[in-house]
C-alpha cells in the first residue's frame, strides 16, 4: 500500500475527487517518484512499464501547471498512435475541467479541418507527430508558446520513424519549457534523443506493476495448423469478459475476424489500414460489449486500455520481448487481473521459448510441454563447438 495519498503529492481536491470518482485513490509508484518534480515544472525522464500508471504521472502536473487564461496551446503530448491519442485525451478531459481547461486530439486518417479549429482553441493538446507537423507547416497551429512538452512511448515513436517529424516540432517550441520524456527503454537511441530534449532532467525507473496491483496469468498452449483456430475459439468461449486477439499481418486480422464470426464468435478487426471512422467503429463496439472480441495488429498494442479485457491471446506469437510485453499489458491494467496465452505452432517453439525465457515465463512455458530453444552452437578456430549463451 502507498505511504502518500494524491493530496500528499499536491493534487488539488478537485482533481482528487475526480480521480476517487474513477475509484483511483492511491498513486502508483511511477506517479509517487514523478509528481514532486514534476509539479515544481523540472524536467523528467521516466523508464516505465506498460500498464504502470504514467499516463497520471503527466496528466496531474500538466492540469495542475495550466491555467484556464494561459495561451493556448500551452501544453503538448506527443503520442505514437491514434488509439494512444484517444486514450491519453479521455484521461484528461476526465481532469480538465477542474480548471476549466480545454483539450484536443490531432491524429491523421481524419478531416483536418475541425482537428485545425479545435486545437487553436484548446490548452492541451495530443497529437501524432505526422498530423501536428502537417497543421504546423498549414499554419493552423502555433506551437510558440508551448510551455509544457511531453513525450508519451517514445521508444515507439522512434520505432515507427517519427524523429525526423519530432525533431522539427520540437524546433518550434519554446527553449525555456518543461519537457517530461516517458518510455520503456532509455538506452541507445531513445537515450539520446533524451538528453537532447531535456535540460538537467530527474531521472527516475519503475520495475513492472507488482502483483498486487496487476496480476497477469501467462500461458503458452501448443497447437497445429489443423487445431489453431478451434483452440482459440475454445478460449474465446470460454471466457465471461472481453477478448484481444493478436496477429501478425492486416490482413490475417481481417481474415481471422471473419473465420471467427463464421464459427459464431462475435469479433471485429482492427489495424492500421482502416480509416479512423472504422477503427473508432470498432472499438466503441468491443467496448460496449456488442463485440466481445476484438482481433488486432501491434497497433492496438499501444495506447488501448478498456476495461473489461480479461484475457489476450497471441493467435500468432510476437518476435520480440518488447511486442509481447505491450499486447499482454492490455489486460491486467491498473489493479485488475487478467490471462494473456500464446498460440505456439510446432516451428515457433523455439524463438517463443527466447521471449518466454527473457520475460521470466520460462516455467509456464516448459509447464505447458513445449521445447525450449537449445543453445546455439559456434565453431572455434579449433573446430571445438561452444555453447553462444
Amino acid at each position: 500500500m502507498s505511504q502518500q495519498s494524491f493530496r500528499d503529492l499536491g493534487v488539488s481536491a478537485c482533481v482528487a475527487d475526480a480521480l476517487a470518482a474513477r475509484s483511483i485513490y492511491e498513486p502508483f509508484p511511477i506517479q509517487e517518484r514523478v509528481l514532486p518534480d514534476a509539479f515544481a515544472g523540472l524536467d523528467v525522464l521516466a523508464k516505465s512499464p506498460t500498464g504502470s500508471g504514467k499516463t497520471l504521472a503527466f496528466a496531474l502536473p500538466i492540469v495542475a501547471r495550466t491555467a484556464s487564461t494561459d495561451p493556448r496551446p500551452s501544453a503538448l503530448i506527443l503520442v505514437p498512435t491514434r488509439e494512444l491519442a484517444g486514450q491519453v485525451t479521455a484521461e484528461l478531459e476526465s481532469l480538465a475541467g477542474c480548471n476549466d481547461l480545454s483539450v484536443a486530439s490531432v491524429y491523421g486518417g481524419v478531416p483536418i479541418g475541425a482537428q485545425a479549429k479545435a486545437a487553436k482553441r484548446a490548452h492541451i493538446i495530443v497529437a501524432t507527430p505526422g498530423r501536428l507537423q502537417d497543421l504546423a507547416e498549414r499554419r493552423l497551429v502555433d506551437l510558440s508558446r508551448v510551455r509544457i512538452l511531453v513525450l508519451d512511448e517514445a521508444d515507439r515513436m522512434l520505432d515507427m520513424g517519427f524523429q525526423p517529424q519530432v525533431d522539427r516540432i520540437v524546433r518550434q517550441l519554446p527553449r525555456n519549457r518543461q519537457t517530461m520524456f516517458f518510455s520503456a527503454t532509455l538506452d541507445g537511441q531513445v537515450g539520446q534523443l533524451a538528453r537532447t530534449y531535456t535540460n538537467s532532467p530527474s531521472r527516475f525507473e519503475t520495475e513492472p506493476v507488482p502483483a498486487d496491483r496487476s496480476d497477469i496469468d501467462h500461458r503458452f498452449v501448443p497447437v497445429t495448423a489443423s487445431t489453431k483456430l478451434e483452440t482459440l475459439v475454445e478460449h474465446i468461449t470460454s471466457s465471461d469478459g472481453l477478448t484481444l486477439v493478436f496477429t501478425r499481418t492486416k490482413r490475417g486480422a481481417d481474415r481471422l475476424a471473419q473465420r471467427l464470426v463464421r464459427h459464431r464468435v462475435a469479433a471485429a478487426a482492427i489495424h492500421g489500414d482502416m480509416s479512423q471512422r472504422e477503427r473508432e467503429r470498432a472499438l466503441a463496439r468491443f467496448e460496449s460489449g456488442s463485440v466481445r472480441t476484438l482481433v488486432a495488429t501491434n497497433v492496438a498494442a499501444r495506447g488501448l486500455d478498456v476495461d473489461g479485457v480479461t484475457q489476450v491471446i497471441n493467435f500468432d506469437p510476437p518476435d520480440e520481448e518488447k511486442d509481447y510485453v505491450h499486447r499482454t499489458g492490455r489486460t491486467g491494467r491498473a489493479g485488475r487481473s487478467g490471462t494473456a496465452i500464446t498460440l505456439v505452432l510446432p516451428d515457433q517453439q523455439a524463438e517463443t521459448s527466447r521471449v518466454a525465457n527473457r520475460l521470466g515465463h520460462a516455467d509456464q512455458f516448459a509447464k505447458a510441454g513445449l521445447q525450449s530453444a537449445r543453445p546455439k552452437l559456434l565453431y572455434t578456430s579449433r573446430n571445438r563447438r561452444r555453447s553462444k549463451w
